[in-house]
């Protein structure tokens, strides 16, 4: 596991295109979530400790915020082959374990993770109607060991703040965690 911080990545930058399968071969597009509200796109995988962290709390907060016209998808865009614990049927067994109400996709070329410059799992974005990033921060000052409980505090924030129409906090805290595992470098040791 090596700690990365998430990029640095400007307020108001549109959500780059994508059109991605899930652990199915169901096709999930940008653009099928045109007429929602908001729309948070997370990367993270099934084996990084600080996604297993807030897994159970994320669940939970997708589901809340789905009834309230946000639209979610996380996306895998992990070497599966050097990192098979991230394999697309170790996805459906997540999904359905964390009763996941949101679309799980798979990135396997890693275009996508690369598009939004994404670099640790969770990594997390979220953009407005007219989806423009009004946050990209982390779910909540929880970590693995730290004792803080996990309640999605920061992305909570951002997201009720963007549904009343406020604009986005300035000072927002980046997303730290494992780093995405690209497809051209060698596993870890």
């Amino acid at each position: 596991m090596a700690l990365t911080a998430a990029s640095k990545i400007s307020l108001g930058t549109r959500a780059p295109e994508f059109a991605l399968p899930d652990a199915s071969g169901r096709i999930v597009a940008l653009h099928d979530f045109d007429g929602q509200d908001a729309l948070i796109v997370v990367f993270w995988c099934n084996h990084c400790p600080f996604v297993k962290h807030i897994k159970a709390k994320f669940a939970e907060f997708a589901t809340e915020f789905q009834a309230q016209n946000v639209a979610i998808v996380a996306i895998n865009a992990n070497d599966v082959v050097n990192y098979p614990q991230d394999r697309p049927e170790i996805m459906l067994e997540d999904a359905a374990e964390f009763g996941f109400t949101f679309d799980y996709l798979i990135d396997a070329d890693q275009q996508t993770a690369r598009a939004y410059d994404a670099a640790c799992t969770p990594d997390i974005f979220l953009f407005d109607r007219d989806r423009k990033l009004v946050y990209h921060g982390q779910f909540d000052a929880s970590r693995p060991n730290n004792n803080i409980p996990v309640d999605g505090r920061d992305l909570r924030s951002a997201t009720e703040g963007l549904l009343a129409g406020r604009q986005p906090v300035a000072n927002q805290v980046a997303c730290i965690g494992c780093n995405i595992k690209w497809l051209d470098k060698a596993p870890a040791q």
